[in-house]
């Protein structure tokens, strides 16, 4: 343990030694100072001392508190923690393994007695200090900026400290991996940061097919709305030119048969509208297989976004998203789907395209942690146990 304790402060050291360590510290500080700039007043939000008049924005309708946590879990941590320092944090810490494997600095590690596993797993770790005090230090220097200007001392902010040294552990750990076996820190900067845009990408089209899925859903909804208004119309003009006295459907809304031809003879619509609601089911059909096909490939891939999406799940709430966001003013004008006096539907493609982004963004925030999660530990660990087994058989 003593041993472990060592390589740990001496990994923190070097750390400490590395000006890219304190530049993106200095960074960090200066988000912060940008982020505490703003502020919210009864007529509009301020930046330093200019003040901007503002309908929306301002402390009448969203309290400073629910501004602040939403800025800190919507941009500081996606955006900040999540792309720009963790870059910094690749840079500063790919060259970890490899040039602990090729420096000449392993032999007198091997010397010791310590197991190779141990040493591996101790570099390891060292390498994610790096962005346990970077996400440290920015997240406590955020929380005394909403306690100060937000007036609410937010600790749930610090599950933002977990969170993204679970994420950042996912890349960090293929980056230990490639570069074991390339012991160029060049390689595996390179490579983890391919293999980073291969996680967003992946998620990025997930994204597109449980829109498109959902968007499908909505299609059939409005679809079947268009076939009863004009299935009525029909019904009606039969009724008128043969004198029926009673519904042509049954209580299960089927149609008898041979009457379908005379329904869309009375009414040439009805045809068409069929066509469409026929057409959204194949398609949403075709949009669920695909959905699952990706996700199976998920399952056993890192979900780096979907680990940082956890933060902004557990520190809105639903009526703090739906305040803070563009859709409720949406709402607000009243240019909602609706029907016309005499029953025809309006379709309206704007908001059934905004009611289907709605149900897939649901969607992603229902999906389990322990999938989100848990799964990606697991190709974590899997990584870390083949890196192990190559570290420890391997002659240097």
């Amino acid at each position: 343990m003593i041993q472990t304790w060592a390589l740990l402060v001496d990994a923190y050291r070097e750390l400490n030694s590395r000006k890219l360590f304190w530049i993106t510290m200095l960074l960090s500080l200066l988000v912060v100072l940008v982020f505490g700039a703003f502020g919210l007043n009864p007529s509009g939000y301020s930046f330093l001392w200019f003040k901007f008049d503002h309908d929306f924005l301002n402390s009448r309708i969203i309290p400073p508190t629910k501004f602040y946590k939403f800025v800190f879990a919507s941009i500081g941590i996606p955006v900040w923690l999540s792309w720009v320092a963790s870059i910094l944090a690749l840079i500063s810490t790919a060259g970890i393994i490899p040039d602990f494997v090729s420096g000449g600095a392993i032999e007198l590690s091997l010397s010791k007695p310590i197991g190779r596993v141990r040493l591996f797993l101790t570099k390891y770790f060292s390498g994610l200090l790096f962005v346990a005090l970077q996400v440290g230090a920015f997240t406590v220097a955020c929380m005394l900026v909403i306690g100060i200007r937000g007036k609410s001392w937010e600790f749930d902010l610090l599950l933002a400290i977990p969170v993204v040294l679970c994420f950042y552990s996912y890349l960090f750990a293929a980056c230990a991996l490639i570069g074991i076996l390339t012991r160029s820190a060049i390689a595996a900067l390179l490579l983890t940061l391919l293999f980073w845009i291969f996680l967003f990408a992946l998620n990025t089209v997930d994204q597109i097919f449980v829109f498109q899925r959902e968007n499908a859903a909505q299609r059939i909804v409005s679809s079947e709305r268009a076939e009863k208004y004009h299935l009525r119309i029909a019904e009606n003009q039969l009724k008128a030119l043969k004198e029926v006295g009673t519904p042509l459907t049954d209580a299960d809304g089927r149609l008898p048969s041979g009457i379908t031809d005379e329904l869309e003879a009375a009414n040439p619509l009805l045809a068409s509208t069929r066509k469409n609601l026929e057409e959204a089911r194949e398609s949403q059909k075709m949009w669920v297989r695909w959905t699952r096909v990706v996700a199976g490939v998920k399952t056993v891939l890192p979900k780096t976004q979907e680990t940082i999406g956890l933060l902004e799940r557990y520190l809105l709430t639903e009526e703090d998203r739906n305040l803070l966001s563009r859709q409720e003013q949406y709402k607000a004008t009243g240019t909602v789907e609706s029907e016309a006096e005499d029953g025809e539907p309006q379709d309206d493609d704007f908001r059934r395209t905004q009611i289907a982004a709605e149900e897939a963004d649901k969607a992603f925030r229902e999906r389990p942690v322990w999938w989100v999660v848990g799964t990606s530990l697991g190709f974590e660990a899997a990584v870390l146990g083949i890196a192990c087994l190559i570290f420890a058989r391997r002659d240097f």
